[in-house]
């Protein structure tokens, strides 16, 4: 067989079995080395396997996946997500659909200090959900904006899909970073112009007519203000040290994860056991995305070995499909992943193959990352899979809310982050000025 066959074969293999139900890390280390062996030999294959753990692991880049992971879970811990709901609650109750904007915003702000959909999506469904059906609030439309709004958790910086995107595509951490902000903020707008379309076009899909609303609790502007400190400081440590260049990624991770840890004690909603709990659990997530992060670049250098991503660049370029007939192949196939397997697993699947025609197509590759995490994040909110839609099913525990009523909740937003993908591939500067600075 030559090596483009074999690259074939080991894609096709590598689908069976992660349909088998084999854990994809493990898998891709399977596959790589029978596909190096093959086109070489097994010496070759023990030799490359070697040098991959050793050249993706030992980078100093790699510490800020624990740093960011520990301080999330420690923001979540300290209910840092209910005060900012709180905050944004009081500032926009008097708007139209005024809680579903406020629930927007709000993950948005937790997005910049966890970047992990699924906290937002556990934090939020806990916190506006309840508060949202009781000022009446369909329980359909509550849990579809929770739904929505918890994917900005992977687009607005820190996130964990742009660490595994720069690291796969070569790309420096702290430019795809900042390459977020601008899409984050897009993606929150165009959700909130959608909630207030909503609640004015189509009121029968936000509210519940059924209900009563109740009456929105006073909070004084000083509750107001006091709620707010915690966010805004360790949202200026972080992010505001990242962008003006005080800190690289590492070390905002650094001192983020202090600044959590200090918020949760000053609350004391952090004993000896929970630290420990959060410390096993950091350290889990960590190595599940470092492993992951390995497994992967042995199969792209695998790829790399057999000639393919090469020769399919050659197809779609000088075919008819073109530079952008093949965006809008790929982004088509991304988001049909999503609706069966995770996110991480779709971006180590596909940018080892995807990667090479992208730069032979001369796109920026900035720009291409935003707009593979947008379309991996649109996995979240489909059916089957939609783990965000899971997520949030299994934190409310209601038997009245089915699985089907949180996906219809969620199909405007889908819709919205489609639209924004068409928007962002119009206007890619929305994407890449702010890195580019």
């Amino acid at each position: 067989m030559t090596g483009i066959e074999i690259g074939i074969l080991a894609i096709v293999i590598l689908l069976v079995l992660i349909y088998l139900g084999m854990p994809i890390g493990v898998a891709m280390l399977v596959v790589s080395f029978g596909g190096v062996a093959l086109i070489r030999n097994e010496g070759v294959a023990i030799r490359m396997a070697g040098a991959v753990a050793n050249d993706s692991l030992r980078q100093y880049l790699f510490a800020v996946v624990p740093l960011f992971v520990l301080m999330g879970l420690l923001v979540t811990v300290s209910g840092v997500g209910k005060d900012t709901f709180d905050v944004f609650q009081r500032l926009l109750r008097r708007l139209t659909a005024g809680l579903g904007v406020a629930t927007v915003f709000a993950n948005a702000v937790f997005a910049s200090i966890t970047g992990i959909s699924i906290a937002s999506a556990t934090v939020f469904s806990r916190v506006a959900v309840p508060e949202m059906t009781r000022h009446g609030y369909s329980k359909s439309f509550s849990t579809g904006v929770v739904a929505g709004s918890s994917v900005l958790g992977m687009l607005i910086p820190p996130s964990l899909l742009m660490i595994v995107y720069a690291v796969l595509a070569e790309e420096s951490v702290g430019r795809m970073f900042l390459a977020g902000v601008g899409p984050g903020l897009l993606l929150a707008g165009m959700f909130s112009v959608a909630i207030v379309a909503m609640a004015r076009l189509r009121p029968a899909m936000v509210f519940d007519s059924q209900h009563d609303a109740a009456p929105f609790e006073e909070i004084s502007t000083l509750q107001v203000v006091r709620k707010a400190v915690p966010i805004l400081s360790l949202i200026v440590l972080v992010l505001g040290g990242l962008y003006a260049g005080f800190l690289n990624p590492t070390e905002a991770g650094a001192v983020g994860a202090l600044g959590a840890l200090v918020i949760a004690l000053g609350r004391r909603s952090l004993d000896r056991r929970s630290f420990w709990g959060i410390l096993v659990e950091s350290g889990q997530i960590t190595v599940s995305v470092l492993f992951l992060i390995m497994a992967a670049t042995f199969f792209s250098r695998m790829l790399a070995l057999s000639g393919l991503p090469t020769h399919l660049a050659d197809i779609v370029l000088s075919g008819p499909v073109g530079p952008w007939g093949f965006i809008i192949l790929y982004l088509a196939l991304v988001i049909a992943l999503g609706c069966l397997i995770d996110s991480i697993s779709i971006m180590l699947i596909l940018l080892p193959i995807a990667i090479p025609i992208a730069e032979a197509a001369e796109f920026d590759m900035i720009w291409f990352g935003v707009m593979s995490v947008i379309a991996v994040e649109i996995g979240l909110l489909t059916p089957p899979f939609g783990l965000s839609v899971y997520t949030i099913r299994s934190a409310i525990n209601d038997p009245d809310l089915p699985v089907g009523a949180i996906f219809r909740g969620a199909f405007p937003f889908v819709l919205t982050m489609i639209l924004s993908l068409i928007v962002i591939a119009v206007f890619p500067s929305i994407a890449t000025w702010l890195a580019r600075l």
